[in-house]
């Protein structure tokens, strides 16, 4: 379950529509319902806060949002632009370093994409779409 407030226009996200589950797209967010009205590839619909999940961040991820990825000291570099993430540890996203220009974050524990994309918009102030 995701936190309602977490959530923003764009995030991607996966919705239990029904017992299938569904990746989709954050159009809308209603922090008052605890609802957000998410595109499922199919229709636009609105979910309740428990029905809406993280989608784990790996490397097919990254490369559906742009990134390009290179071997470096034992781990891997992904690129986009000027945005970096790198790990330390070839696949294993729960320790994960990512910077742009001076500011650079580090964590410990794997993060979403819609997380993701929203840390990517903190640092750069452009929102981070599949490309």
């Amino acid at each position: 379950m995701l936190k309602i407030n977490n959530l923003k226009d764009g995030d991607i996200i996966t919705v239990d529509d029904d017992g299938l589950m569904r990746e989709g797209t954050v159009v809308k967010v209603s922090p008052a319902e605890h609802q957000a009205l998410v595109d499922n590839g199919i229709q636009e619909f609105w979910y309740d806060q428990e029905d809406m999940h993280g989608v784990p961040l790996d490397e097919m991820q990254l490369s559906r949002l742009g990134f390009t990825g290179e071997d470096k000291e034992g781990g891997v570099k992904y690129k986009r632009d000027s945005f970096r993430v790198f790990l330390p540890e070839k696949g294993n996203f729960s320790k994960i370093e990512m910077w742009w220009r001076e500011d650079r974050r580090h964590f410990d524990f794997p993060l979403s994409v819609h997380q993701f994309q929203n840390l990517y918009l903190d640092m750069t102030k452009v929102h981070l779409d599949k490309v």
